[in-house]
């Protein structure tokens, strides 16, 4: 590996899921503005826990039960076919267990009864992005779509995830800051995803990050981000507790609608987080913190995530004349 891609290599690593509030389809990370050299790609693998410490409601006031915990062993390959074009794909195998204190409202699921970790693959994630930019501005137009892998279960608080497939249009643009130093850059990101619908109830939603990184060393690199999350119909909760049926709860109306609750909500959120990587003579390691600032019908809580990236090289042979 050519010593003088490190930089690049390591603030790729450092943001694998930095902006990303889970594993989820919903919260995948979110696209880098700069692909990598043609012919360069890596292999990554993170380890992610997520906390789920309450719900926030319809006023943004936080409902302390109903808490849940997530861990996740994600797998991930990327690889940049041209200097401006590259695609990844990853799956993530989820763990999970609800917590409490109280017991959920409405009809209990077996997931949540036994308060036990349980886990499943989730949903497959595949992503293509395309670098029209040039020079220290970067503006590259990505298009993701995640499929569930299977038919996991997706009623209750502990579920592995929403079993929705989803397709996301985005853009990202950063620029090197060399007007202040050359190692400062900052990244904006937007994507509207549009989702499966569930009993005929649009759930679309909006996601947009700004971030700026520094490159402290040729090895060590640091990232801050503030992510904003919008949610094109839904339903809403209200402003207090569900009933012991778990209906009526604001728009959740009916049992229906309970059951596939978490699928139909109105979530919408503001998370912040930073994220460090480092890169060592054959892999990168980085780590990520995210915490949930606030939000509407949501969940509380915060996600810690670490990783290992294997970066690598394909040389292509000339053919000669």
């Amino acid at each position: 590996m050519d010593r003088t891609h490190r930089p690049a290599r390591s603030l790729r690593a450092a943001v694998l899921l930095v902006g990303a509030a889970g594993l989820l389809p919903a919260r995948l990370a979110c696209a880098q503005a700069w692909v990598a050299p043609a012919g360069s790609g890596s292999i990554n693998v993170a380890y992610q826990t997520i906390d789920n410490t309450g719900h926030r409601l319809t006023d943004g006031s936080l409902l302390p039960n109903g808490k849940s915990r997530d861990a996740a062993i994600y797998l991930e390959a990327e690889y940049a076919f041209t200097d401006r074009f590259s695609m990844s794909a990853g799956l993530p195998f989820v763990f999970a267990r609800y917590i409490g204190p109280g017991p959920t409202p409405g009809p209990q699921q077996t997931v949540d009864l036994c308060r036990c970790w349980h886990g499943a693959w989730q949903d497959f994630g595949v992503t293509a992005r395309y670098n029209a930019g040039r020079g220290p501005l970067a503006v590259t137009p990505y298009l993701s779509v995640g499929v569930p892998s299977h038919g996991y279960s997706f009623r209750g608080e502990s579920v592995v995830g929403r079993r929705l497939k989803e397709a996301r249009l985005g853009v990202a643009a950063g620029r090197r800051l060399d007007a202040v130093s050359s190692r400062l850059s900052v990244q904006a990101n937007y994507s509207y995803a549009i989702v499966q619908r569930v009993l005929d109830i649009p759930n679309n939603r909006s996601n947009a990050t700004v971030e700026g990184a520094f490159l402290a060393t040729r090895k060590l690199s640091a990232r801050g981000s503030v992510s904003w999350q919008r949610t094109h119909g839904g339903l809403r909760a209200g402003t207090g507790p569900p009933p012991a049926e778990g209906y009526p709860w604001g728009e959740v109306a009916t049992l229906d609608l309970f059951t596939q609750h978490d699928r139909l909500l109105r979530d919408n959120s503001v998370h912040a987080g930073a994220s460090a990587s480092y890169a060592l003579p054959r892999v990168d390691v980085f780590g990520s913190y995210i915490e949930y600032l606030s939000g509407t019908d949501t969940h509380a809580g915060r996600v810690f995530t670490a990783g290992i990236s294997w970066p690598f090289e394909i040389h292509r042979r000339r053919t000669k004349p």
